[in-house]
């Protein structure tokens, strides 16, 4: 791609533009002669043919387009010639006027034709065919548009783009610039897609000072918005100030900030303690019901036909246990490691409640969770977004304490990723008299939102828990199930005989530079294709701790897309190509994805991907790509409650920040039929060392003791 540079254009013709207007392929001349013609592509929104335009981009060669001017911003010129005026009004973009009578006003007017409709509308009675209300409305709507041209050029003039420019007009409609010069730092915390950073940038150019009052409470917002995203529902008091210090913003200031947001109800504080209020409310609401829930008992007074009905199940007594607690406690945890038989022990339960005639409803975190409980389980099991109806429309769930859920048992797996909020609006639709049992492996990472929900309860000892530590014979023959309790014990795991093939196999191959690593990683995916029969992209997920440095998921993914997914001979390098493994990034309610969920590339089309994702295909324009990664490597957070035939772990010193037992354990637990570390010794020892999770910011235990 050539250096940036600023043209302006007229735009002759609109020769594709998306479904959602997000991407728009132009035809343009050049004002200044430069190209007579331009291809112009980009998020260009609803311009239209006769529009002038302030541009700024730069050229690419596209493989079968050819030249390309790739466009990040744009400012609306208002025309000043008269053939200019024609072609503008007459493009359709003001209501009300087409070619022939903007060729009329023009003969009327001339140059002075926008500015006689936008002060003087009386006078466009003096053209035929335009009356009173005519000439109100056609004035209305040219400063309605010239309004909207203003307010895109003075916001980008702050340096957004398109898409954040149209997300504030959107969410603010005329007042935008009004909100934007009052408080940028309001607006990151109010609209989707704005950080404190892009905040901070919009202030300097509006000239706020960096003691600025405003600028403290946008930084407060923003560290608790920070703390949110790495899993914890508050900071106290002490690490805001050490954090905001590093934002340069004066402790004064922060404590003062504190104060005047918690009278905004903007944070609350509880005690030393600082919360988003959503997170309060969800920490306290959460370990209300769960008191109440392990409060109350169920009444079962059928356990020997409960338990006849999973006599076929050869259940242990650990498992029996489980089973006998779900029929009489309304509130249950079952916890266990790799092989102690959590999947019999689920079908167990079910088999038990639906001997009772009670309605069962089987939920987990993520699709892939999900699909594994329902086929575990032989019944229907949703992802708890699902089971609670999430509605995009009013960005709530259906399923609530005035419309509970249909049901006597709700069963969650992999409930070692619930979080605060996500559990509190689950236990908000769970009906009064039903019981809830969570089935999760608390040695495994906390969940990636805030609030570690299965550590809490347990820490708590507030309800009744079963912990299954006998690990079955069938289980032990599996060196991955061997090596996963290893680790969990602080012992290195021992690897599978050179040669050997067993139910579950595990070998660590040494590497310790990031050259001999990608090496060694791309050799590994050939022998597990001869070997064991996986194919690379389809069966086999490689995990790593970070997503940076060179041997991050960034890193790793360039490299597996060359080696697995070459470009055809003489194409040039692309960020997606057809057949490529991806992922999606976060949640999007619209398209009905999930953070996690996995999917392949079909075709790319004027830098549209189009993309199967959860048995449908979706479209993603280019100012949506930052939602997709490329996924042949992830890290180990993203693969929580997912499982694979084959899993690379990639484990360096360059990882040792990030090192620990429990992602060790995850990493190698995500594995069915084969593991493959590749890493040095040090860091393996490192991970396995360091048994302690990053502790974070939850007082959800406590609160739970509390009753």
């Amino acid at each position: 791609m050539e250096r940036e540079l600023a043209l302006t254009v007229t735009i002759d013709e609109v020769l594709f533009r998306s479904d959602d207007g997000r991407f728009s392929v132009l035809r343009a001349s050049d004002e200044a002669g430069r190209d007579a013609q331009l291809i112009l592509v980009g998020d260009l929104r609803d311009t239209a043919p006769g529009e002038t335009l302030r541009v700024r981009g730069s050229y690419e060669q596209h493989r079968t387009f050819g030249k390309r001017l790739r466009v990040q911003t744009y400012t609306p010129v208002t025309p000043a010639t008269a053939r200019g005026i024609a072609r503008y009004l007459g493009s359709g973009l003001i209501e009300g006027i087409g070619a022939e009578l903007a060729r009329r006003l023009v003969d009327r007017f001339g140059e002075k034709t926008l500015e006689v409709i936008s002060s003087q509308s009386a006078r466009l009675r003096e053209v035929p065919g335009i009356g009173a209300q005519r000439a109100q409305r056609i004035s209305a709507a040219l400063r309605s548009r010239q309004g909207e041209a203003e307010l895109m050029s003075f916001l980008q003039s702050l340096g957004l783009g398109p898409a954040q420019s149209e997300r504030l007009r959107k969410r603010y409609g005329i007042e935008a610039s009004r909100v934007v010069r009052e408080d940028p730092y309001l607006v990151a915390e109010q609209v989707a897609g704005f950080g404190f950073r892009t905040a901070d940038a919009m202030a300097r150019t509006l000239g706020y000072a960096s003691d600025d009052p405003r600028r403290a409470a946008g930084a407060v917002l923003h560290l608790l918005g920070r703390a949110a995203d790495e899993g914890q529902t508050f900071l106290r008091e002490a690490e805001l100030l050490r954090a905001a210090h590093q934002l340069s913003v004066p402790e004064e200031r922060v404590s003062t900030a504190v104060r005047e947001l918690a009278a905004r109800r903007l944070v609350r504080c509880d005690g030393a303690c600082v919360y988003a209020p959503p997170l309060y409310e969800a920490e306290v609401k959460l370990a209300e019901r769960l008191r109440a829930l392990a409060r109350r008992p169920t009444a079962c007074v059928e356990l020997a036909r409960v338990l006849s009905a999973t006599h076929e199940l050869h259940l242990s007594e650990a498992q029996r246990a489980a089973v006998r607690a779900a029929c009489e406690h309304s509130l249950l945890v079952v916890t266990g490691g790799p092989g102690t038989g959590k999947t019999t022990t689920v079908r167990a339960i079910v088999a038990a409640w639906r001997a009772l005639s009670r309605r069962v409803l089987l939920c987990a975190p993520t699709g892939r969770a999900a699909k594994r409980l329902s086929d575990a389980s032989s019944a229907e099991a949703h992802t708890i977004h699902r089971l609670l109806e999430w509605n995009p429309r009013n960005a709530g769930f259906a399923r609530n304490a005035d419309s509970p859920l249909e049901a006597d048992l709700v069963l969650v797996d992999e409930a070692s990723m619930l979080d605060v909020q996500l559990a509190h609006q689950l236990l908000e639709a769970l009906p009064p008299t039903a019981a809830l049992v969570l089935v999760g492996d608390a040695d495994q990472l906390p969940p990636i939102g805030p609030g570690p929900v299965l550590r809490e309860l347990l820490d708590s000892g507030a309800c009744r828990v079963v912990r299954l530590q006998e690990v079955f014979r069938q289980a032990q023959a599996s060196t991955i199930v061997r090596a996963a309790h290893d680790v969990l014990h602080g012992r290195r795991p021992t690897p599978s005989a050179p040669g050997t093939r067993g139910p579950g196999d595990l070998f660590f191959v040494r590497a310790a530079s990031p050259e001999l690593v990608g090496l060694r990683l791309t050799e590994a995916l050939q022998r597990m294709r001869d070997a064991y029969g996986l194919d690379p992209r389809r069966d086999v997920q490689v995990l790593t701790p970070m997503r940076r440095g060179p041997l991050g998921t960034q890193a790793l993914n360039l490299l597996l897309q060359r080696a697995l997914n070459p470009a055809p001979a003489g194409a040039a390098d692309a960020q997606f190509r057809a057949g490529d493994k991806i992922m999606q990034l976060r949640n999007d309610y619209e398209r009905d994805v999930w953070n996690g969920d996995v999917g392949e590339v079909q075709r790319v089309s004027a830098g549209i991907v189009f993309a199967e994702l959860g048995g449908r295909e979706l479209s993603y324009e280019p100012d949506a790509l930052h939602a997709l990664s490329l996924a042949y490597a992830c890290t180990v957070h993203k693969v929580q409650g997912s499982e694979f035939p084959g899993v690379v772990i990639i484990l360096n010193k360059g990882h040792h920040v990030l090192l620990s037992r429990p992602l060790l354990y995850t990493a190698i637990t995500r594995a069915k039929r084969l593991a493959v570390l590749i890493g040095d010794d040090a860091a393996l020892m490192r991970a396995i060392a360091n048994a302690e999770a990053r502790r974070v910011n939850t007082r959800l235990s406590e609160r739970l003791r509390w009753g």
